[in-house]
């Protein structure tokens, strides 16, 4: 009883410069999230850049918020744009801890760059800090927005 068996292989192979791009992702909680950081993380960088003018004297409150806006803008743009570029990207880097602890060190350290900024406007509560407290409120905001990003990749990270 027997027989004998043809088994045939075939390789193709295509070459496709065509970019994809996954749309997709924005439309989910996380893409939503991620843009939102990226809004008020440009604002809030131009409006604290915009702030270092020469000869105006800044105290380290200003220097530390717009150090940590700054990063955590960066590094939320790769993400996105990360998660974008790639369809399988989105999907695996949820499912490891990265995530979780890029959004939770962004949320502590965003809201006490914040805070800190809020209290100096505060206590100087002249004129020319105006646009320092709307970035304040803006920093307030972006780390209330990695708190929720931080509870979605908690929730992802162990599969709820």
């Amino acid at each position: 009883m027997s027989h004998s068996v043809i088994i045939r292989t075939q390789t193709v192979t295509t070459n496709s410069t065509a970019i994809v791009i996954n749309t997709g992702y924005i439309k989910t909680w996380s893409g939503i999230l991620k843009f939102l950081q990226l809004a008020l993380g440009i604002v809030c960088v131009g409006i604290a850049g915009d702030q270092f003018r020469p000869g105006y004297y800044r105290t380290i409150t200003d220097v530390f918020f717009l150090l940590i806006v700054t990063t955590f803008m960066i590094g939320t743009f790769i993400l996105l744009l990360s998660c974008l570029a790639s369809l399988s990207t989105a999907s695996i880097i949820s499912k490891t801890i990265y995530e979780l602890f890029y959004h939770a060190i962004a949320f502590g350290l965003v809201l006490s760059a914040a805070l800190t900024l809020l209290i100096q406007v505060h206590k100087n509560n002249s004129r020319e800090y105006e646009l320092l407290l709307g970035a304040s409120i803006c920093g307030l905001v972006n780390s209330a927005l990695y708190l929720l990003s931080t509870i979605i990749a908690l929730r992802t990270y162990r599969g709820i």
